[in-house]
């Protein structure tokens, strides 16, 4: 019998599968990142294990040692979390993608980092009308997209987006929105074909309206410890 981490991962992994299914797409077309905020790296090693490539963080501090510690498993390392500037050159180091990207002074600070090959670059868009959830104002998109079009240090993958609360949206209706800003992306950038949304309580939405990169954490390494 496998452990309980394992059997969430499967089942977690059968329901992406049936809902690309019913949404007509394959689910090879999806890529899962486990978000493994609080868990600590033995958590992450076993993760590995059971074939996990992808690996979520939103606080610089942890993925950093988390990421050096566990640096013989070659793992994609995802930023997900808003990204201080004054920590974008030491994050760059580790991270193989960045999900925040949300202003111009943030793609600056990356512009000077030094990498061994360009980090893929989501640009955030913020689905509600409240500046602290994070993420750009859509009227920003093009220009952010175009700045970090110029910046060598990054390629533009995509678009990254958050779902309101179920009380201000639902998380179809906002995702539907997310669709339309990933295409004015894509008249940008032909190649910017990535949509990162859906977590473990919408996933299943963000798949039926196009999502390519699933942020999943709880349903998997279920619940999180107490922030250390």
């Amino acid at each position: 019998m496998g452990s309980p981490l394992a059997s969430r991962l499967e089942a977690v992994r059968c329901d992406i599968a049936d809902a690309a299914r019913l949404a007509g797409r394959r689910p090879e077309e999806l890529t899962l990142i486990v978000v493994t905020k609080f868990h600590p790296a033995s958590l992450v090693r076993e993760l590995a294990e059971l074939g996990v490539r992808d690996v979520g963080e939103n606080r610089h501090q942890e993925a950093q040692a988390k990421s050096s510690e566990l640096a013989d498993l070659g793992l994609n390392w995802h930023f997900i979390g808003q990204l201080q500037t004054k920590k974008a050159r030491q994050a760059a180091q580790y991270a193989s993608a960045i999900h925040s990207i949300d202003r111009e002074r943030l793609v600056d600070a990356l512009a000077t980092a030094e990498v061994a090959r360009p980090i893929d670059a989501f640009v955030q868009v913020n689905l509600t009308d409240d500046p602290g959830r994070g993420g750009a104002d859509p009227t920003d998109l093009e220009r952010l997209a175009e700045r970090v079009l110029e910046t060598p240090t990054l390629r533009l993958r995509g678009i990254m987006a958050v779902a309101p609360l179920p009380e201000e949206e639902s998380a179809a209706s906002a995702f539907a929105r997310l669709g339309g800003y990933a295409d004015r992306l894509r008249r940008i950038d032909p190649g910017a074909t990535s949509i990162s949304a859906g977590m473990t309580h919408d996933f299943r939405e963000a798949i039926a309206a196009g999502a390519t990169h699933l942020r999943i954490g709880s349903a998997i390494t279920g619940n999180r410890p107490a922030a250390g």
